[in-house]
């Protein structure tokens, strides 16, 4: 199709192909423009039809970005981080920080790290929001799903822009009344192990146990690292846990040192366009300082 005139693109169109791009679908994509489907669908046609050229390869799993589409999300982006400069700027002069934060993080490092020093920060900044969101799925800071991630990682995305906090360490826990001292102990008793094999298979911890005790096949399976040592703490059986969940509870023991193939970093990350909008900065710079220095 070819447009009858040249068409002035508007910021609001560069919006809508932006948040269908990173939607994937109109809904998502209404999600974040805060409109229903088939406005944002209307919206679409209306752009395409004015461009004289298409923006998205439909198909049943989506909306795919052309490569024009991919370019206008380029300069979608640099509005959107403008923008975000512009009200930083207005926050700043005013003397307050408020807004939203989203943060992506993992049930274990939520509950483990984040919840212990995020009254500190309310009551530094009042007027500031949270969104937590705690899944094992690394969430898109690219298409700003969140602002900032937590991740136990030792290889963070590249596009992603951070510092590793703290080294976290893991190691094998039984039931407090369990007598026995060491893995050969566990092995030999026949214990039962409780993992997160199906749920996070490249875990360090599923893999070194696949590695040292082959013949293992966990009786009970669960989603988090939480689950786990909520499960050993109940007395159903022995598995790997983080050192900093499990070593002040008095319902677990530790078996053992250390396991050194487990360990992991902790990493704070951010995209690098929005690292410098001041709410996520301020959340980023203060989460960086108390999570580095957690016992």
């Amino acid at each position: 199709m070819i447009a009858k005139t040249q068409y002035s693109l508007e910021a609001s169109d560069l919006a809508v192909v932006l948040a269908v791009s990173r939607g994937g679908t109109l809904a998502k994509a209404g999600e974040r423009l805060k409109l229903d489907a088939s406005t944002v669908f209307r919206s679409m046609q209306r752009i395409e039809k004015a461009l004289g050229q298409t923006l998205f390869e439909r198909s049943r799993r989506g909306y795919a970005p052309t490569a024009l589409a991919q370019d206008l999300c380029t300069h979608a982006e640099q509005v959107e981080a403008a923008l975000e400069a512009a009200r930083a700027e207005v926050q700043q002069r005013a003397g307050a920080v408020s807004g939203t934060v989203r943060i992506t993080t993992t049930d274990t490092l939520l509950h483990g790290f984040l919840f212990p020093v995020l009254p500190g920060l309310a009551a530094q900044h009042p007027q500031l929001q949270l969104e937590l969101v705690a899944t094992n799925e690394f969430a898109s800071l690219a298409r700003r799903d969140a602002d900032i991630a937590v991740r136990a990682t030792t290889k963070p995305p590249p596009h992603l822009v951070g510092r590793p906090l703290r080294s976290l360490h893991f190691a094998i826990y039984a039931p407090r009344r369990y007598r026995g001292r060491t893995l050969d102990d566990v092995l030999a008793d026949g214990l039962d192990w409780i993992a997160i094999d199906d749920h996070v298979p490249e875990h360090a911890s599923v893999r070194w146990r696949q590695r040292r005790a082959p013949k293992v096949v966990p009786r009970y399976q669960v989603n988090t690292i939480s689950a786990v040592c909520e499960g050993i703490g109940a007395g159903l059986g022995v598995g790997v846990a983080p050192t900093f969940l499990a070593e002040h509870r008095k319902d677990m023991k530790r078996l053992g040192d250390t396991i050194p193939e487990c360990d992991s970093q902790l990493w704070l990350l951010t995209h690098p366009e929005s690292r410098h909008v001041r709410r996520i900065a301020v959340v980023a710079s203060y989460l960086a300082e108390e999570l580095a220095a957690t016992s």
